[in-house]
């Protein structure tokens, strides 16, 4: 019993791995937002107007103004923010559940099925209709407000429900559930194992790491994700930017928009934006862990006993 309480003073509550997820997330979102955009417009460029990332960043800039770069930073950063909160708390609640009961240990596949299921809660209750608003919003062009359908993200997610439905949020469900769930799955268990070989960092022992040692740790775990799940995130975004009000829809689901876009691109067409993606996904989660760190590892050393001070 006394072990089992040990164990329970050194864990932090997932109320403070929320708070330190959505800050991390608001820094994230300011720093790479450009470099989401350009990921949205040459995954969503079939005719192959863009001739890679500096010239759809160029191109975009020169035709729109440089504030194209940041459209859909509000959707984007309330996104990231409600997304990690969400990612660390749930992630937190489910490695509790899944901890050794006797031990209070977590097993490396418990740490996996933690992160999976907090991939697919976020994915199912805030990525995927903030992604909707974005990527709609993302992919139009022009400088005049005017002449653009959607005016901002409010006007745009009412303009979806009204024309498509209340599912018409959801489009692209399928895919980014396998999206983040794999992903969170693969990063919670990286950035353990990194923290652990790297720093000899374990949770709950008062160690604080240094931000460049959080971003070291962050980055190297958000790398293996984007490779493994480019093909869904390709998906994801098609399905997401097509509408039901300018005709019959293109992609009919999944698995029917991975056959078509390799029947009528290519393969690799399944890893379009892949570089930038690796360019935003990694430094992002860099930028995030490096924040959130700093936020739990103050609690450990201030709250938790046994930690020294």
């Amino acid at each position: 019993m006394a072990e089992q309480n040990s164990t329970n003073k050194k864990t932090i509550p997932p109320y403070m791995k929320a708070i330190s997820g959505s800050l991390g997330g608001i820094v994230e979102a300011s720093c790479l937002q450009p470099i989401d955009v350009i990921k949205t417009r040459l995954q969503l460029d079939r005719s192959g107007s863009y001739k890679g990332i500096v010239h759809c960043g160029s191109t975009t800039i020169q035709n729109e103004g440089v504030r194209a770069l940041w459209k859909g930073l509000t959707p984007f950063a309330t996104h990231l923010t409600l997304k990690y909160a969400l990612r660390m708390g749930s992630n937190a609640v489910l490695q509790g559940a899944f901890k050794n009961s006797e031990t209070g240990k977590l097993s490396p596949q418990g740490r996996v099925m933690a992160g999976f299921g907090a991939g697919v809660l976020e994915a199912l209750v805030i990525v995927t209709p903030f992604e909707v608003v974005k990527i709609r919003l993302q992919q139009q062009r022009g400088l005049s407000t005017e002449l653009l359908k959607y005016k901002g993200p409010i006007h745009c997610a009412r303009m979806i429900v009204r024309e498509e439905g209340i599912l018409g949020l959801w489009a692209g469900a399928a895919p980014t559930v396998m999206r983040n769930g794999t992903n969170q799955a693969a990063m919670f268990t990286a950035k353990n194992a990194f923290d652990t070989m790297l720093w000899k960092k374990h949770e709950g022992d008062g160690k604080v790491l240094h931000p460049w040692q959080s971003m070291i740790s962050g980055f190297l775990a958000g790398t293996a994700g984007p490779i493994c799940t480019g093909p869904f995130d390709v998906v994801k975004t098609r399905l997401m930017a097509q509408s039901k009000s300018v005709g019959e829809l293109k992609y009919r689901g999944m698995f029917h928009a991975i056959s078509t876009i390799h029947a009528e691109e290519g393969l690799r067409a399944l890893w379009k934006g892949l570089i930038p993606r690796l360019m935003r996904i990694p430094p992002g989660q860099a930028i995030m862990w490096a924040v959130a760190d700093q936020i739990t590892g103050f609690y450990e050393r201030t709250y938790l006993k046994n930690a020294p001070l």
